[in-house]
């Protein structure tokens, strides 16, 4: 009987690379001549991150400093879930983004099926935030990491623990 061979797909993120990240442009933000004198915070929670300042533009522009510190430092933009720009006390602003983590049941689901549409010989299973992979051939899992690099799910993906 032949062994399989299998690997895991999930969507983590490094937290300390986020926190380095946040720190980096919370750096910037407090150098900068447009946020001179002005109410900007970024405070990184467990899972989110909070964001206050005093107009829209504001809030935009510290976003995107955040967004290129994080590529930097090879954060994935995709695992930032940008909520909507509420008001807060004495006329400033306040945004929350939410850091992903796992994959949910929908995105697994969409990710089995698309495996399964593309007709090679392995079985994907979700397990709690996690996928596992498993066929007889290498050839084919390696095939489907391939094509898992090619779609776009929304999220980002990676394959780890690959075994032979």
């Amino acid at each position: 009987m032949a062994k399989d061979c299998s690997f895991d797909i999930v969507s983590e993120v490094d937290l300390q690379e986020m926190d380095n990240a946040v720190n980096q442009a919370t750096k910037e933000i407090g150098q900068r001549y447009d946020f001179k004198g002005s109410k900007a915070e970024m405070v990184l929670d467990k899972e989110s991150l909070k964001l206050s300042a005093e107009d829209d533009y504001k809030l935009g522009a510290m976003l995107d400093i955040l967004r290129s510190k994080m590529v930097k430092r090879n954060v994935p933009l995709k695992c930032l879930d940008v909520g909507k720009i509420e008001s807060a006390f004495s006329g400033t602003v306040k945004q929350t983004v939410t850091i992903q983590k796992g994959i949910s049941k929908e995105k697994a689901k969409e990710v089995v099926s698309y495996i399964k549409e593309q007709k090679l010989k392995v079985q994907a299973q979700i397990m709690d935030d996690q996928l596992r992979v498993t066929g007889a051939k290498k050839d084919d899992l390696q095939a489907v990491i391939q094509k898992l690099k090619e779609k776009d799910f929304g999220i980002e993906l990676q394959c780890i623990n690959f075994r032979s």
